[in-house]
């Protein structure tokens, strides 16, 4: 039985749209802390999105709570403000993070989507509305890294 092999090295830049989108080198935190108060262009949340496999109106709605009207609005090279572009960076970090534990692209999206008990019956996708639920999903991840049933 061969292992699928990740077709791309995801990470929180590319999952954001590579450095041609970002027009930046990530290379530690204080880079997305830089990244996040300049501003994301709509260009990264389409990129992230799409990865994700999930409708950008559910995207936007749930989890920016921001109307999609008004994203589809701007151009690809607008920039969105620094709490929605902060908020797509964490989200990026614990996709990211989801990539590195499962090393499949489709286990990644298929574990994001269904009901956790370690979540309290939530989909981890449910909880990225809030940081706190950002944290929590990351804190499974690191268990299912660790070996600890999750």
């Amino acid at each position: 039985m061969s292992q699928k092999k990740v077709k791309t090295a995801w990470n929180v830049t590319s999952l954001l749209g590579g450095q041609e989108v970002l027009s930046t080198s990530i290379k530690t935190e204080f880079d997305l802390i830089a990244l996040g108060n300049q501003g994301l262009t709509k260009a990264s949340l389409d990129a992230l999105v799409t990865f994700l496999g999930i409708p950008k109106k559910a995207f936007v709605e749930g989890m920016l709570d921001m109307s999609v009207k008004t994203i589809e609005r701007k151009k690809e090279g607008d920039l969105l403000d620094r709490h929605t572009s902060s908020h797509l960076i964490e989200i990026a970090k614990v996709v990211a993070h989801a990539v590195e534990v499962f090393e499949d692209e489709d286990k990644v999206r298929d574990w994001l989507a269904k009901t956790n008990r370690s979540l309290n019956g939530m989909r981890p996708l449910e909880l990225f509305a809030m940081p706190t639920g950002l944290a929590l999903v990351n804190t499974v991840l690191g268990r299912i890294e660790e070996g600890v049933y999750s």
